[in-house]
């Protein structure tokens, strides 16, 4: 159990119709059909997908509260205009009935490809299925029916001394740090209010799953929802916040695993920056830039790639200043390469997981991004929309 561990909780999913043959809706409810405290993360990007639009107005307008999220994948529901509109509400709608809930308490969710429109008969077909499946052994069906392009179902729990907190989540491609880089969904049986889960979720995210860099794009339908039922009272905050935080670090790295075409997930750390945020620009720039993922895919220590990302970032930069550092091996020191152990390094960049620093020498600010490598894989994944 994952999603489901903490009381109060059940889950479901199934293969509705939307995608030929693999699981394609979940969904995960309160098991009395009673609202409970709810907060969530959503995409920044301005071209939004009408679930996205209509859960971030149900949960400003119910005061934080839901009883049951539905979730389809394989279509994402995104530029569907007003119609796209009235089937996220239809698909609330129907899961309040099957549920028995009120529809304002059911939160909405798809994931998949942009522009078509929901095949709403199967999907609607598909829901009262789903609530009768509800069930407290259901979070690893859920996991699977809100897959897209990934290969595995993703799930974490960490327990706490009086607390439990369980999540799924999906996502290995269109990532990128702008919160809330995928669809993500957490529970919780402590008693937390709305305001401080606010704050909680908003920081795990920007300490996990937005340091994460696919490829540098931005979904349409971004979604991350925490839901807490309270069922074991008040939790001591500063270590719910790091168990929050853990399931969503484990949850990232296991995205990072399953990114479309990956085989280097790298660790890449920007220090000595003018400040955090310029840290963060340079760190950014420098995990999106295609040559630099190609030498990481290639298992390449191309040093000079990385300070040409840092340099065009617009940011403080004197390279007399700067060191790069592969697997804690100084390779290059004030813009030239440094003696070092080249097969030391040769090893470090076999690895899987490979760890690089720049430090820029110029101040404190630091900033820490998960990046991937760019290979045939990924552009196979992302040449056809089927």
């Amino acid at each position: 159990m994952s999603v489901t561990a903490a009381l109060g909780f059940v889950a479901s999913g199934c293969h509705a119709g939307v995608k030929r043959r693999r699981h394609d809706m979940a969904m995960i409810a309160t098991d009395d059909g009673k609202p409970v405290t709810a907060v969530a993360v959503f995409t920044r990007n301005k071209f939004f997908a009408p679930p996205v639009g209509v859960s971030r107005k149900r949960l400003a307008d119910n005061g934080g509260r839901a009883a049951a999220i539905v979730v389809n994948s394989g279509n994402a529901n995104a530029g569907t205009g007003a119609q796209g509109y009235a089937d996220a509400e239809a698909m609330c709608a129907a899961t309040a009935e099957a549920v028995g809930c009120a529809r304002d308490d059911v939160l909405v969710c798809s994931t998949g490809i942009i522009g078509t429109p929901l095949p709403m008969d199967r999907i609607l077909a598909a829901t009262p299925k789903l609530a009768k499946k509800l069930s407290i052994h259901g979070s690893e069906e859920a996991a699977k029916g809100i897959l897209t392009t990934d290969h595995v179902p993703k799930e974490a729990v960490v327990k706490g001394s009086t607390f439990t907190v369980g999540g799924i989540a999906k996502g290995c491609g269109m990532i990128a740090p702008n919160m809330a880089t995928m669809l993500a969904f957490l529970t919780t049986d402590a008693d937390v209010s709305r305001d401080e889960l606010q704050a909680i979720l908003r920081d795990a995210a920007n300490r996990t799953f937005n340091t994460l860099n696919v490829d540098g794009a931005t979904s349409t339908n971004d979604t991350m929802i925490l839901l807490a039922s309270g069922r074991t009272g008040k939790p001591d905050l500063a270590e719910f916040a790091d168990a929050v935080h853990k399931v969503c670090e484990d949850l990232t790295w296991q995205m990072a695993r399953d990114a479309e075409g990956m085989t280097k997930m790298v660790t890449l750390r920007v220090t000595g920056a003018a400040s955090d945020e310029e840290a963060r620009i340079a760190a950014k720039a420098i995990a999106e830039n295609n040559l630099v993922k190609c030498s990481w895919y290639g298992s390449d220590p191309y040093w000079g790639r990385l300070l040409g990302a840092a340099g065009s970032a617009g940011i403080d930069f004197d390279p007399d200043k700067a060191v790069v550092a592969y697997g804690g091996i100084v390779v290059s020191k004030a813009g030239t390469s440094a003696p070092h152990d080249e097969a030391a390094v040769a090893d470090h960049m076999k690895n899987q997981r490979i760890n690089i620093e720049v430090a820029l020498g110029l101040g404190t600010g630091a900033a820490q991004v998960i990046g991937i490598d760019l290979g045939p894989g990924y552009i196979k994944e992302n040449s056809v929309t089927s």
